[in-house]
């Protein structure tokens, strides 16, 4: 056999595409696993994907965000972190095949993106030092290097005889690529394995900090719930939400993790006389309370499902301030807005004025008789009945600054959503369900309402065009807690149309008029349409 049947034939065009398109996927892995390993020693959220992510939340707009919350709810980050590998594993195909060309230039391709990755970390809210950009500097440049060696061995040039009519340049060294390809996948595979693993070792100390919390029992328990707060009509939400069917919005695309041993929440600024900061086992010495309070998110559609109710145990607000000697704006204080800033660098912006007006504004700790979930929270959040969730519910909170609405924005604000925002009357049909095919007779209609801080006072249902007929309503929790009701329909054969609306107990009758989540929470009645049988 002659020297040149032993070498492997070039490949044909396809495979070379093919081939090259491989080594950029390879490449890409390398700088997400490299990438994971050395945020475990930075920190996870300084990851290409977590920093480049919560840039896109940030710079995206407002009408975007809330569509992406109405399509795919708290499903969202989910779809934008497989939005982004898979953007970037397209990238990674391109570059691979422009390397078979320009070698060079896909490589500093490569590290192009590192450097956007890089800025993306460090320009984040919560980044504290430089080397957030290390993760993915050092991704892309493993990335890069491994892409130019792996297109090199793809473009070597055989052993030609003279007579050979085939170019050296058209040749490439098959087991060099083999080795070096196996080799660079078993490699990435492991640095993955290892930076997952070392991520989830701090994880798992927060974890850890979790299970020891012994909640005390609070010196004022939430009355019992009252028998009749649930009516007994099947599909309607249960009166208490359990923590695993809580709503979750929020812009964090890893949820922190924080060890209580090194939580610490800090008090300072405008009109505070006597700065303070607590640990987490400090702010537990304190007297805690026990309070029933429904929380809704201004992402909430008419009808929509992002409205939950809790019972919550922690400290009240008003108390801690009082003592760092803030007052509110009607009794002469400085400060007219409580900025919260929690570990992940989100800023919430509350009204001094409703924190401190004796409502049970909380910096609670359990939920529903346990520590705060992570995602809701662990170790402390805010609970402020009457407000939106975007101007109160500050989850994972760290620091507490008071300041004026004319000196800073948060957050939400800076991004079209209004400056305060009480909740606004509401109810929900949950049955019948919408398109739903009941039977003729007697149908029960029946659902919630809610106006948190006035509380309920009469829901009314209509059919089609016809009169508004009283519901019943369900014996209420307390003011800040939503109210189940049901209404018995005689229905009858056809299609129908069935509308609710609420009064609370200022005597505001629910909007009629239909406005969407921007810029202070939705407006409009909810309505189903069925077909009777």
């Amino acid at each position: 056999m002659s020297d040149e049947e032993k070498e492997p034939r070039n490949p044909g065009r396809g495979t070379r595409l093919g081939l090259g398109a491989l080594s950029g996927l390879l490449a890409g892995f390398a700088a997400l696993a490299v990438a994971e390993l050395v945020a475990a020693g930075v920190r996870p959220q300084a990851g290409p994907v977590v920093a480049v992510g919560g840039a896109a939340i940030d710079r995206t707009p407002a009408a975007v965000k809330d569509w992406a919350i109405r399509n795919f709810g708290t499903d969202d980050m989910l779809i934008l972190q497989l939005g982004i590998l898979i953007v970037s594993g397209l990238l990674a195909l391109a570059l691979g095949v422009l390397g078979l060309r320009h070698r060079r230039i896909a490589a500093a391709g490569i590290l192009g993106f590192g450097a956007i990755g890089a800025v993306a970390a460090t320009s984040r809210p919560d980044s504290a030092a430089l080397t957030d950009a290390l993760p993915s500097i050092m991704g892309a440049l493993v990335a890069a290097l491994l892409l130019y060696a792996l297109v090199g061995r793809l473009l070597a040039p055989r052993r030609q005889q003279a007579r050979s009519p085939e170019p050296a340049g058209e040749s490439w060294d098959r087991r060099g690529f083999v080795i070096a390809a196996t080799t660079a996948a078993a490699a990435t595979a492991g640095a993955g394995a290892l930076g997952r693993a070392l991520n989830g070792a701090g994880g798992r100390d927060a974890l850890a900090s979790r299970k020891s919390v012994n909640l005390p029992v609070p010196s004022s328990r939430a009355p019992v719930v009252p028998r009749r707060a649930q009516v007994r009509v099947a599909g309607v939400s249960p009166f208490i939400t359990p923590n695993e069917d809580f709503y979750r919005v929020d812009t964090a695309l890893v949820v922190p993790t924080v060890d209580t041993t090194a939580w610490r929440l800090r008090i300072h600024d405008q009109g505070v006389r006597r700065p303070l900061t607590l640990s987490f086992d400090e702010l537990l010495r304190r007297e805690l309370i026990e309070r029933d309070i429904t929380l809704t998110c201004v992402s909430n559609e008419v009808g929509g499902p992002y409205v939950g109710n809790a019972r919550w145990i922690g400290v009240r607000l008003a108390d801690l301030l009082a003592e760092c000697g803030v007052r509110p704006p009607s009794q002469g204080g400085p400060a007219d807005q409580l900025v919260a800033r929690s570990v992940d660098g989100m800023t919430i912006g509350s009204p001094v004025e409703d924190v401190m007006d004796g409502r049970d504004a909380l910096l609670a700790v359990g939920m529903n008789g346990e520590p705060l979930p992570f995602g809701h929270g662990f170790p402390v959040r805010m609970v402020v009945p009457g407000l939106y969730g975007y101007v109160s519910a500050c989850k994972w909170i760290e620091d507490i600054e008071l300041t004026t609405f004319d000196a800073y924005d948060a957050y939400w604000v800076r991004r079209d959503w209004a400056r305060e925002a009480p909740i606004k009357t509401q109810s929900r049909i949950d049955t019948p369900k919408p398109f739903a095919r009941p039977r003729s007779g007697t149908v029960m209609v029946a659902g919630v309402a809610w106006a948190q801080h006035r509380g309920i006072d009469k829901v009314e249902v209509r059919v089609d065009d016809g009169p508004w007929q009283e519901a019943t309503l369900a014996a209420e929790d307390s003011r800040d807690t939503w109210r189940q009701w049901s209404y018995p329909w005689r229905a009858t054969k056809g299609g129908h149309t069935v509308t609710v609306r609420a009064t609370d107990r200022t005597g505001q009758v629910q909007t009629e008029k239909r406005s969407r989540t921007i810029p202070d929470g939705a407006g409009g009645w909810h309505s189903v349409v069925v077909t009777v049988e």
